[in-house]
């Protein structure tokens, strides 16, 4: 696949999952008061889990799935902005796919693991009950706070922080004002990572649960945009010879023998 065909896959793959999010997003604030739900405790979140049924654990496993968009998202932008910083989008992209793999983590223990907690919960007596609680929490806390939000957001940001800034190193192609947008972004995305340890920052996360998905539909559309600007136009690359095909050469001067 050539490259503006990747970065145009990567860019499409970013505003399908900007407004997949969104959607699944909204559909669990108002089944399941998320993210709210999240700091509540098993007596309260597991019945709640269990009463959305199962459009609420489809709505789980598709919102578990959705991070698998990093993976192109990271390779087209590393396509469309090697020319660039070849290194540096060698690390974005490889943080893009470390992004997807951390937030599936995180989300995919709703529709399987918390699923089976929540049936057994609602059938178990109170010592039984404790230990389910226990399990719960420390879930919540290992594959939630650290793999899925830390880790998950840590990534994925770096990967937003790296491609901004060779945007604004890129002479043509991307403008001006979306690699700042990203920075932006990237910021807000590495504040707001810490809600878990410090509330001064809730204001942070709650700004930048609307500006990441605007953010990601921007950052596609320009990944669509830059192949074909890229690859259009008089600096276009040389197409290479077909196999066999060798490279044929005039005579310089055919001299007379006759004198």
């Amino acid at each position: 696949m050539r490259s503006p065909n990747v970065a145009r896959v990567g860019g499409a793959a970013l505003i399908v999952g900007a407004l997949g999010f969104v959607a699944v997003f909204a559909y669990l604030a108002a089944r399941f008061d998320y993210p709210a739900v999240l700091d509540g405790a098993a007596a309260d979140v597991l019945p709640r889990l269990l009463a959305t049924g199962d459009a609420g654990r489809r709505a789980w496993a598709l919102y578990a799935f959705l991070p698998l968009i990093w993976i192109p998202a990271g390779v087209g932008a590393f396509h469309a902005l090697r020319h660039v910083h070849e290194g540096a989008m060698r690390v974005a992209m490889h943080f893009a796919a470390l992004s997807a793999v951390a937030m599936i983590l995180g989300l995919a223990r709703w529709p399987s693991i918390h699923w089976e907690l929540a049936q057994a919960y609602a059938a178990a007596a109170a010592p039984e009950r404790a230990v389910l609680a226990s399990v719960f929490a420390g879930l919540n806390t290992y594959l939630g706070n650290y793999v899925g939000e830390f880790l998950g957001e840590l990534s994925f940001s770096v990967f937003f922080l790296l491609s901004a800034g060779a945007m604004l190193h890129a002479r043509s192609g991307f403008p001006r004002w979306l690699g700042l947008l990203g920075l932006f972004t990237a910021v807000f995305g590495l504040a707001g990572m810490f809600r878990n340890v410090t509330g001064a920052v809730d204001g942070v996360a709650e700004i930048n649960n609307y500006l990441l998905p605007g953010w990601m539909i921007a950052f596609g559309i320009g990944l669509l945009r830059a192949g074909e600007h890229r690859w259009t136009g008089a600096a276009r690359p040389p197409v290479p010879p077909e196999p066999g095909e060798g490279v044929r050469m005039e005579p310089a001067l055919r001299v007379s023998s006759s004198t």
